[in-house]
């Protein structure tokens, strides 16, 4: 496409690293997109602001992020492969987005090419709004003519691709073009009363009626158009920017922005100025890239806009429109339009920036949940605080990834969208940091609860010389749940119940009665649970969802202090909390997998070694869908182990459901582990 605009003098290939999009060396390595690159091309009277994403579904949060500001997505389906997981991944959020879509299939001219069995393959799965506009004389290496049933032409190419000649339909496929001209003069008819009673009357619509109703159809997304091409031959891109030019919804015409408060925000060059900031990028010798559409009105290189977020000023020094790496500066982008600013100070991906006082704020980008973690193997300690900072800086431009120092889990855990995802993270860290970075294991945020009731009493005195410590705390610990009643045989004076931060509550009911303990110790003692509370005596994991009653004690007008009693009740705590029956809980995740039936056998089969539940079974379009329940513990590498059992066709996610009892075997391993664990240490 920028060939044949004219913005590059030469086609880009992959295989010899000269594409203006897949620029980073990563990018060259692997020979495919991993970041989405902003390009754009003059054509005709439209400028085309083009955002080249990646196709892998590891790097869906570059497509979300794409799609977002996007007014017509071209969704490119490989003629060999045919519908691909991430081109479905991709359809979900064009759905989820309303996105105008245009289908390219391409590649026709590679051998085994099946232009047909990938146009069936995308009728089945998208729908029957998929409508070719084009179709190949012949796929494969004969590929060199395409039938064009909106303009009722053929489009011959030379060995070298370009611009082709124009020639008559031959008579053999005449029928078959009339009728796919038909549906596509029935598809703009319907969208427009007035075209529609045109079409009743004279059968058919002139080509700026056509291109009228089309333009509707396709905003509506009732219309979903198929092209062809070969962009290595550079067969067809042409025609396909014609048609973006003549039909696609410009930003004028697509739908209103919607904003946080409810309201909608038009397309206006003369309204207030509003960006949106839709993806971050720290590029060396620069600093941070800020890329934004403009949403409203116009922006100047220099102008000071405010940060809705935060409230805080930004000045935007330079503007840019980029190509790739290369980026031009230009003094006004109006509204619609897509750019690049440098070093703002305080701004993140989904930041709105608008005029001092208004309140707009464009609906943020919503990330999926992450599908993999991995911890991050601790380098010295010199090394540990800059790996930190590089990692905080990425998380910072990537959305998908989330950095979690785990104080409970003593580690630090990455969680992302797949392992090419987190590889990836690894690659940058090496590469552009000059860290070494290794993945370990992660453990697992296992927490302790108790089964039964017990009480318990604890006496600390210390006397050394002056001043001693003494205090005395006598407790009834249970488990706790919603709505119980107040314990039986206890007067309640004070209730406090508390979500922890690991999750979960302690419920503290105070007790005394007749003064044994000055109530001015209550937080003491609470804090002395709390602090035990965070190290479980089974396994040293978080203790959650106990109720305890202090309910007697002893104190000494001279020795009692708030350390005394912290102590006191702490050693109370775990002496009741041994008696207790205590129970091990495990992290459980809602999982659903959507998959082939060819390959259902074998998935079910690695699930239930995986101690999963299922849920239920179904379909959705051509995939099986399996619900599961299945332990965190048990998920590790579970996107790896899916992709290779079904070489890549299937995709899940997953959600965390709830915590529940490990079973008998497995406390027995853990407490285990925990205790040799604990004798080397």
């Amino acid at each position: 496409m920028l060939f044949e605009a004219g913005q590059t003098n030469r086609l880009g290939n992959i295989s010899d690293q000269t594409t203006t999009s897949d620029y980073t060396n990563i990018e060259k390595e692997r020979g495919n997109s991993i970041f989405s690159t902003l390009m754009n091309v003059q054509w005709k009277d439209s400028k085309i602001n083009i955002i080249d994403t990646p196709g892998y579904d590891d790097f869906i949060g570059e497509v979300i992020s794409s799609l977002k500001i996007a007014d017509t997505s071209l969704l490119m389906l490989n003629a060999v492969n045919g519908v691909e997981v991430g081109s479905e991944l991709a359809w979900d959020y064009i759905q989820r987005f309303k996105t105008p879509t245009i289908i390219v299939i391409n590649q026709l001219d590679k051998e085994k090419a099946e232009y047909q069995n990938t146009l069936d393959q995308a009728v089945q799965r998208f729908g029957k709004k998929v409508v070719p506009v084009q179709y190949p004389l012949e796929s494969g290496s004969g590929f060199e003519a395409i039938v064009d049933c909106l303009r009722m032409v053929v489009y011959r190419f030379s060995k070298n691709g370009g611009k082709p000649a124009k020639e008559a339909i031959p008579e053999s496929e005449l029928r078959k073009a009339q009728e796919l001209h038909n549906a596509l003069v029935e598809i703009a008819a319907e969208n427009d009363e007035a075209l529609m009673e045109k079409f009743f009357d004279e059968g058919t619509l002139n080509e700026e009626e056509l291109a009228q109703g089309l333009t509707l159809a396709l905003a509506a997304q009732d219309f979903y158009p198929v092209f062809c091409c070969s962009s290595i031959e550079n067969k067809g891109s042409g025609r396909i920017m014609g048609f973006i030019n003549d039909i696609a919804p410009s930003p004028v015409t697509s739908p209103p922005a919607e904003l946080v408060n409810g309201e909608t925000l038009p397309c206006n060059a003369q309204g207030e100025p509003v960006l949106f900031v839709f993806k971050t990028l720290s590029e060396p010798k620069v600093g941070l890239l800020s890329y934004f559409k403009v949403f409203s009105g116009s922006i100047s290189g220099g102008q000071e806009l405010y940060n809705n977020r935060n409230r805080s000023s930004e000045r935007l020094t330079q503007l840019y429109i980029s190509n790739g790496k290369s980026r031009e500066n230009v003094d006004q982008l109006i509204a619609g339009d897509i750019g690049v600013t440098v070093k703002l100070k305080d701004v993140l991906t989904n930041d709105t920036l608008s005029i001092k006082g208004s309140d707009t704020q464009i609906t943020p980008i919503e990330y999926p949940n992450s599908r993999i973690r991995a911890a991050v193997k601790p380098p010295s300690k010199s090394e540990m605080e800059k790996l930190m900072k590089a990692l905080h800086q990425i998380e910072m431009e990537d959305p998908t990834l989330i950095v979690e120092q785990n104080p409970q889990l003593k580690q630090t855990i990455l969680q992302g969208q797949g392992q090419l995802h987190l590889d990836l993270i690894r690659y940058r860290i090496e590469k552009v940091n000059g860290i070494s970075m290794e993945f370990e294991k992660p453990k697992i945020p296992y927490r302790e609860t108790i089964t039964r009731m017990a009480d318990a009493s604890y006496r600390h005195k210390k006397q050394s010389g002056g001043a001693g410590q003494f205090g005395e705390v006598h407790m009834r610990i249970e488990p706790y749940f919603e709505g119980m009643p107040d314990p039986s045989g206890l007067t309640v004076r004070k209730t406090e119940i508390d979500d922890l931060p690991w999750g979960g509550k302690l419920a503290f009911y105070w007790c005394i009665v007749g003064g044994s303990i000055d109530a001015k110790y209550s937080n003491a003692i609470k804090k002395g649970i709390m602090k035990q509370m965070e190290e479980g005596p089974l396994t040293g994991s978080c203790v959650q969802n106990v109720r305890v009653c202090i309910y007697d004690g002893k104190m000494h007008s001279v020795d009692s202090n708030d350390m005394a009693f912290m102590i006191a009740s702490s050693q109370a705590f775990k002496e009741a909390f041994e008696r207790t029956k205590p129970q091990i809980l495990e992290p459980i995740y809602d999982l659903e997998v959507l998959c082939s039936d060819d390959v259902m056998g074998d998935i079910m089969g690695d699930l239930q070694t995986r101690r999963a539940i299922i849920q239920g079974m179904g379909a959705e379009g051509h995939y099986q869908v399996i619900k599961a329940r299945v332990p965190l513990a048990e998920l590790y590498q579970y996107s790896s182990s899916l992709r290779s059992m079904s070489q890549g066709r299937a995709k899940f996610k997953r959600s965390f459901a709830e915590y529940s009892a490990v079973p008998h075997d497995v406390q027995k391993t853990l407490l285990e582990e925990f205790k040799e664990h604990a004798e080397a240490a």
